[in-house]
């Protein structure tokens, strides 16, 4: 379960949520906006969450390459103040976040990016670099994260969400009521190719 400390509001404040869990342990966990000195604790979350959680269906080839080149620090979103961290006991055990700008996937060194404005009416806000520490994975704390995200894109005005999934994240989104059947492929380079899922949701 998890309560929102500021209060039951859609406003697009600043909120910490507390959760606590029912695991084998009880633990708790919050979740905050993420900072700017929070970034190097995120990189190394990124890479144990990619390289322990995604052995199912990537190569260990196609994992360095992602991380390499895709997986990372968008540092954009938390100038935003759209990312979020989930802390347990000053450890990340969790990240993720949402986007008003057309950017779909990619950290800070992902090339082709585009950091222009969407428009709420027209377009879906973008679901952005959601990993889980692979102690902490199946606890639901992604699904937290996530909507947290949704209704902050909601009180922003956005009607949709659009994402960019990894092939480990497809059965999480879909459960959660995304949509997508068609797998897309990125050239991570050296000839390595990494597929994803591109899945979308209306807001109610």
């Amino acid at each position: 379960m998890f309560g929102l400390m500021c209060g039951e509001t859609r406003a697009p404040i600043p909120c910490i949520f507390i959760a606590r869990a029912a695991f084998k342990k009880q633990m708790d966990y919050v979740i905050r906006k993420a900072t700017l000195d929070d970034r190097e604790d995120i990189e190394t979350l990124i890479v144990e969450s990619a390289r322990n959680l995604s052995q199912e269906d990537y190569s260990g080839e196609q994992v360095e390459a992602a991380i390499k080149t895709v997986f990372g620090v968008d540092t954009s979103l938390i100038v935003d103040g759209t990312y979020f961290v989930a802390e347990s006991s000053a450890e990340l055990i969790g990240c993720g976040g949402w986007s008003k700008r057309r950017t779909l996937f990619g950290g800070d060194q992902f090339a082709e990016r585009d950091s222009t404005n969407l428009d709420p009416r027209t377009e879906p806000a973008k679901i952005r670099a959601f990993f889980i520490h692979p102690k902490f994975a199946r606890k639901g704390i992604a699904r937290a994260i996530l909507s947290l995200c949704e209704n902050e894109a909601r009180a922003f005005g956005f009607r949709s969400l659009e994402l960019m999934s990894t092939l480990p994240g497809i059965k999480l989104y879909r459960a959660c009521g995304y949509e997508g059947a068609e797998r897309v492929e990125y050239a991570a380079g050296d000839g390595v190719v990494i597929e994803f899922m591109v899945m979308k949701k209306d807001l109610p």
